[in-house]
């Protein structure tokens, strides 16, 4: 593996661009373009989310170009005063795997979430994706957990 040297930040309410590029990269990378851009976010929609505190969209990159990505949500507890961070999405390029860039997404957030407070974050993935589950386990400790999708109704 050949450590990887790219930038990582976090997008602003400025990166609306950078966030619409972020969400194609996310789109090939996890090969399911329709999901990412069949109904694209207006550009006001991405600035407002881009602006709450409790989102977070990292970007990878090597000369100009997005190599990986990462979105986050800190979710407030009810139980106690504190948060925690869910990983929602977290991608890199087919060309740039294996060599620290998912790493560095997570050694980002890992920082963000310690200035927050939270005093964990989670990312889920599929049973089958054994080099994510592999990285996963370097960092952090395994649960398993059955998720379901529940479907709310639509108004017409």
């Amino acid at each position: 593996m050949t450590e990887h040297t790219c930038t990582v930040r976090r997008l602003s309410a400025a990166d609306v661009t950078r966030m619409q590029a972020l969400l194609a990269f996310f789109g090939e990378a996890f090969e399911e373009p329709e999901l990412y851009g069949a109904a694209p976010p207006s550009a006001a929609y991405l600035e407002r989310i881009l602006a709450k505190p409790h989102f977070f969209a990292l970007v990878a990159e090597e000369q100009g170009q997005i190599i990986g990505g990462l979105a986050a949500y800190e979710l407030e507890k009810f139980e106690q005063e504190r948060s925690e961070i869910f990983i929602y999405d977290l991608a890199v390029a087919a060309t740039h795997r294996r060599r620290g860039v998912a790493t560095s997404l997570i050694e980002e957030i890992r920082r963000m979430a310690a200035e927050c407070g939270a005093y964990v974050m989670f990312i889920a993935t599929e049973a089958d994706n054994h080099p994510a589950i592999a990285l996963y386990s370097k960092l952090g400790i395994r649960e398993d957990a059955c998720h379901f999708d529940i479907a709310v109704p639509r108004n017409k």
